[in-house]
């Protein structure tokens, strides 16, 4: 479905009744990314989950009047409103998308009862980010497919390199970046990725249960800047997760997996 605004179609899609997550995906990428990882983990429980595809990116097409982060946050804030008007939510997102959420929780922090970053964007400018340098830990029956173009992505971020991860990479990520508005990114690259303001100078610390997940050989975003954000995070969870690059959702689904649940805990009457 389509929440209209001016002349913007912003797609979403609503799965299940319960407390509203709001779910949101990265950059040049799509919701797909979000419900591979994350549907196995919701189906079952009493929660709604709203995955939203961000202007240039899935089913909803960029708007020339959307030139950066800050008019993206005001979309994102206006949808919130009017798709969850009423009570608290939980905010769960990935990448740059955690850039966006940390905007959001700026904005109205009483109305998120809590937040899970997965490998979360923390420095917009990419030569002020400490990252590792790539390297692949484990390379094992690629096959054939490793001669194929779109192998070539996967090789240069992924950190686990099995049939199983690139299948997931295929089926979860690679749509999305495949049918994003690659102009309209470039763009809003280099106009306005960053907020014009800290998003991360807060008054008072957001104290509802928060959780960073971030991969240990993460060489997008790195893990290194995420820890100063804590001192702005009364109950938070930390976890640098080994054998994983940006997708540790996918090269590391079982750790990934048991720690979403975990924080969940605090939010499931059924845990």
């Amino acid at each position: 479905m389509f929440w209209k605004h001016r002349d913007l179609a912003l797609y979403f899609e609503m799965f299940g009744e319960g407390q509203p997550v709001l779910m949101i995906h990265g950059y040049g990428v799509d919701s797909r990314l979000m419900k591979g990882c994350f549907e196995p983990i919701f189906h079952d429980r009493s929660y709604q989950r709203i995955y939203v595809d961000l202007p240039g990116m899935g089913n909803t097409k960029a708007v020339d009047w959307l030139e950066n982060a800050d008019t993206m946050l005001e979309i994102l804030i206006k949808f919130v409103k009017e798709i969850i008007p009423d009570g608290q939510f939980l905010m769960v997102s990935e990448s740059y998308g955690s850039y966006l959420a940390r905007g959001i929780i700026k904005n109205m922090p009483e109305k998120i009862a809590g937040s899970l970053f997965l490998c979360p964007c923390v420095i917009p400018d990419n030569e002020k980010r400490t990252v590792p340098e790539h390297e692949v830990l484990v390379k094992l029956n690629v096959g054939s497919f490793s001669d194929s173009d779109d192998y070539a992505d996967f090789n240069d971020i992924a950190v686990i390199q099995t049939q199983k991860t690139w299948r997931r990479y295929r089926n979860e990520v690679l749509p999305g970046v495949k049918s994003a508005d690659h102009e309209f990114l470039k763009r809003y690259w280099s106009d306005g990725y960053g907020f014009s303001f800290d998003v991360d100078t807060v008054e008072e610390r957001y104290g509802f249960p928060t959780m960073f997940l971030l991969g240990k050989q993460d060489s997008s975003v790195g893990y290194k800047d995420a820890w100063n954000l804590l001192e702005h995070y009364g109950s938070a969870s930390f976890m640098v997760i080994d054998g994983a690059g940006h997708n540790l959702q996918i090269e590391q689904e079982e750790i990934f997996y048991s720690s979403v649940c975990q924080w969940l805990k605090n939010f499931d009457r059924n845990a």
